[in-house]
């Protein structure tokens, strides 16, 4: 069994209720050693009560799930020591400098404090922060925060990391930058869950997806598998003459092959799109083009976009908005503590 063959975290019927309202509804999930399980799903779907959960934040109410190995219910003392976990907030200490921030958590991880400085210091590096090291992350801008969270998240060499929508606020060259690190994480063997309604950043860096709505798992799959299930293929066609465009659309129009009625010229970018259901359809499109004597430049298919598969899927737009938080009062105190 080779290494993306292994499971780093395994999830079975996982249930948890707040009250009336079943936050996860029997929760099954795998993810691959040394890959990215990118988790979507809209506001309330479950998510950050999925990753709670797996991190020994919040007990489970019922279900089984293992992470490196360990049972998060019975064996929560040494999953901390294996996993890393970025929420959807800086949580690091204001009021302290970045390295006192590192150095802290490093020693709280029973690093010795030569361990702990050199940890540190490589960090502080790794995330481009060297130069703030000594400054209040209180001074540290949305983006510094952001990295010095990931770098705290980092200490311990975890071999799960998880990412609660670890993007959300930041500016478009901030994001790239975490995306980057996050790729370089994965690259050394760290396994990533990440939780995101960023569609661009699911597709940039998961391996597989789980689509979760109302606490269930609705879809899972690669990112083309859950674009093929969802169908509605852009068939894509270049003339030679782009002023044959209007023509080429009139002919198919005329003709009343099933589907193609929302055939869309688009002379600025010298293109027909045409809708496809059916390889039958787009065979029956391409022929009676060539039937007709348009000379085709290039043709290609485009499957939906990620938003339109999530859309299809949960009936809902995705949204760039934080999801599902749950008031920290819920954490038991023996685990808080």
């Amino acid at each position: 069994m080779t290494r993306n063959d292994k499971n780093a975290v395994e999830v079975r019927g996982l249930v948890k209720h707040y009250g009336e309202t079943k936050a996860l509804d029997g929760v099954d999930l795998d993810v691959r050693e040394g890959t990215v399980l990118g988790v979507l799903g809209p506001n309330g779907a479950g998510k950050t009560t999925l990753v709670r959960c797996l991190s020994t934040l919040i007990v489970p109410d019922a279900g089984r799930a293992t992470v490196a190995g360990f049972d998060v219910v019975r064996q929560p003392r040494q999953l901390r020591r294996t996993i890393g976990l970025t929420g959807q907030y800086a949580s690091v200490d204001e009021k302290l400098p970045g390295w006192e921030n590192l150095y802290m958590i490093g020693r709280l991880l029973d690093l010795s404090r030569k361990d702990a400085r050199r940890r540190a210091d490589e960090l502080l590096e790794r995330f481009s922060l060297t130069e703030a090291a000594r400054r209040p992350a209180a001074t540290y801008s949305g983006g510094m925060r952001r990295r010095l969270d990931l770098a705290a998240s980092m200490i311990g060499h975890p071999a799960v990391l998880y990412l609660d929508e670890p993007t959300t606020g930041l500016d478009p060259r901030t994001r790239n930058e975490v995306w980057d690190e996050v790729q370089r994480m994965v690259a050394e063997g760290v396994t990533v869950l990440l939780t995101t309604q960023y569609m661009e950043e699911a597709e940039q860096l998961a391996h597989e997806l789980t689509v979760i709505d109302r606490g269930r798992v609705i879809a899972e799959g690669r990112v083309d598998e859950l674009k093929a299930k969802v169908g509605g293929r852009t068939l894509r066609i270049r003339p030679t003459d782009a002023a044959r465009l209007p023509a080429m659309a009139a002919a198919l129009r005329e003709a009343g092959l099933d589907g193609v009625a929302g055939a869309k010229a688009v002379p600025d970018e010298g293109v027909l799109y045409v809708p496809i259901l059916s390889d039958e359809q787009l065979t029956a499109v391409v022929g009676l083009l060539g039937a007709r004597g348009f000379a085709i430049a290039d043709i290609g298919t485009d499957l939906p976009s990620l938003d339109e598969v999530f859309l299809a899927i949960t009936g809902r737009q995705p949204a760039s908005t934080p999801a599902d938080t749950i008031p920290d009062s819920t954490i038991p105190q023996e685990v808080a503590a």
